[in-house]
């Protein structure tokens, strides 16, 4: 049967067990009770939280603008103090409403004692007006909302709300440049949470001049830009949430088909279970797909084998166990001490077959499972080969059979795998060499190399094997035997045995004719080299 798995080399052993150490690292603990449908669109909403981070640079980005502007303000103001410091008193006022006109602001001009000497406003230019919020549509209420909103997260300061002084009330401006002759400027808070902007300067000679402006521009700037951001922003998240959705499409979908063919496994229904193997995949996904498939064809071939290896257990167990129980029956109603002789030779026969089929059903039903705990060394097959002949010429070989080895060409004939269970395999094609070699025969052993592969070649002098049986010999409990040998000898498995063997070790191994017209079988053992 093939090999299901590949054997583990002591370096795969020890990856294998640092993989299992590392269990640890890869456990997942509270993400583990997330589904990946919900861990890929958090991932990915949560760089775009960061992304919405850009909402609340807007506020260091809507102070450095006002700062700027207060510092425009503030200079401003100063140099209209200068200006109409330099002018006539009666020529002032015509100054002041020309520079409000340039300026975009309204104008104030105090005296010494802080009382408003002059106004723009009042002389009719109106280039400082608040808007009333309640007269204002929705956008701009959702606006301000999200102003307010976005001053709370970042904890922005609330400048106070702008008011005219009436009744004789001063300004904190302007008494701090008459009284102190200092630049002071506030910003204020209008209805509409726009910027106003108060600037005042000392007169030189006395008094001040205060500049007003409602900076709705800043506002209008830090929204469009926060519009522009909102819309990026929008659209990136639907796009990255399609996306998402997608990617967990492709990722959960198969998975979760996997996994339900993976249970279906596990409840025993292997055999009519088609695991998804994902062809159009390229990915991990797919590989997973067409492992696990493997897999559960592996486990299918598996169970197979194992019923037909049942069946043809009991098959092979019942013909001896049949002809036992008939001998047996026989001497309890023979008489004659000659065929009571010959019933107990049977008996004795079907023992030594029982004995001998018991062995090799036990050694091959645990074959499969001590070949995928193996672990691979390093072996030289043509020592083996010839340790192996030498110990068979000491204990002697049955019917003056020679032995003949040739390694001429087996240079580095190194292996990786299991020592003894190569020695299995060669013993098994030597005893079935031997088996079929006649008096006096020779059975002759090659090891050699061909490329990337270690070649063992064993000919004998025997029958040969018919070409339509060259692959049915390889079956359990398969034999294609002179009917004149002698019965019980043989179970039928040793050449099974072998092919197992050498599949684990990623090998082949097929019966062949020997060249030339020459009588006799030829199997050919092919593993590969391991500094190859």
């Amino acid at each position: 049967m093939a090999p299901d798995i590949d054997s583990l080399t002591k370096d795969d052993l020890g990856d294998d067990l640092g993989d299992r150490g590392g269990d640890r690292d890869l456990a997942l603990r509270w993400s583990g009770r997330v589904s990946l449908t919900r861990r890929i669109l958090a991932v990915n909403i949560f760089a775009l939280l960061l992304l919405a981070g850009g909402f609340f640079y807007l506020d260091s980005y809507r102070s450095r603008i006002l700062d700027s502007r207060t510092a425009q303000a503030a200079r401003e103001a100063r140099l209209i103090a200068r200006a109409i410091a330099g002018v006539a008193p009666a020529k002032r006022d015509p100054l002041l409403m020309i520079m409000a006109e340039d300026t975009g602001a309204r104008l104030r001009l105090f005296d010494a004692d802080g009382a408003e000497a002059f106004d723009t406003r009042k002389e009719g230019l109106r280039n400082f007006t608040l808007v009333d919020p309640d007269r204002e549509g929705w956008d701009q209420v959702f606006a301000r909302f999200l102003d307010a909103g976005i001053d709370t997260v970042v904890g922005a300061d609330r400048a106070p709300l702008y008011r005219e002084r009436r009744n004789g009330a001063r300004w904190p401006d302007v008494e701090a440049a008459t009284a102190r002759s200092v630049l002071a400027t506030t910003v204020w808070r209008a209805p509409d949470r726009t910027p106003v902007i108060t600037a005042a300067a000392p007169v030189p000679g006395g008094g001040a001049v205060m500049t007003t402006v409602n900076a709705r521009d800043i506002t209008q700037t830090v929204r469009v830009e926060r519009f522009r951001l909102g819309v990026v922003l929008a659209v990136t998240t639907m796009v990255s949430v399609l996306l998402s959705l997608f990617l967990a499409r492709t990722i959960v979908r198969p998975l979760r088909r996997l996994a339900r063919a993976a249970v279906r496994v596990r409840l025993g229904r292997a055999r009519e279970v088609v695991v998804p193997r994902l062809p159009d995949r390229r990915d991990e996904l797919g590989l997973l797909a067409r492992a696990l498939s493997d897999m559960s064809l592996a486990l299918r071939a598996r169970i197979d084998a194992t019923e037909a290896f049942a069946a043809d257990v009991t098959h092979e167990l019942k013909n001896p166990l049949a002809s036992l129980r008939s001998a047996v029956e026989g001497l309890a109603r023979v008489q004659d001490p000659a065929l009571q002789n010959r019933l107990l030779g049977i008996v004795r026969d079907d023992v030594l077959r029982l004995d001998r089929l018991l062995t090799d059903i036990s050694e091959a039903s645990r074959l499969d499972a001590q070949l995928s705990r193996a672990q691979f060394e390093r072996v030289d097959v043509a020592a083996m080969v010839e340790g192996l002949l030498a110990q068979r010429e000491e204990r002697g070989v049955e019917r003056g059979v020679r032995l003949i080895l040739d390694r001429r060409d087996a240079g580095g004939a190194v292996v990786l795998g299991e020592g003894a269970r190569l020695e299995r395999v060669v013993e098994n094609l030597i005893d079935n060499a031997l088996s079929f070699s006649p008096q006096g025969g020779a059975v002759a052993i090659a090891v050699r190399r061909e490329g990337s592969d270690l070649v063992i070649q064993v000919d004998d002098d025997g029958p040969g094997v018919p070409e339509d049986s060259r692959e049915s010999v390889f079956r359990r409990f398969q034999s294609v035997r002179p009917a004149s040998e002698a019965f019980g000898q043989h179970s039928g498995l040793g050449l099974a045995i072998a092919r197992t063997i050498v599949e684990a070790h990623q090998g082949a191994i097929s019966a062949e004719s020997r060249e030339g017209g020459v009588a006799g079988a030829r199997f050919v053992v092919r593993l590969p080299l391991a500094d190859v």
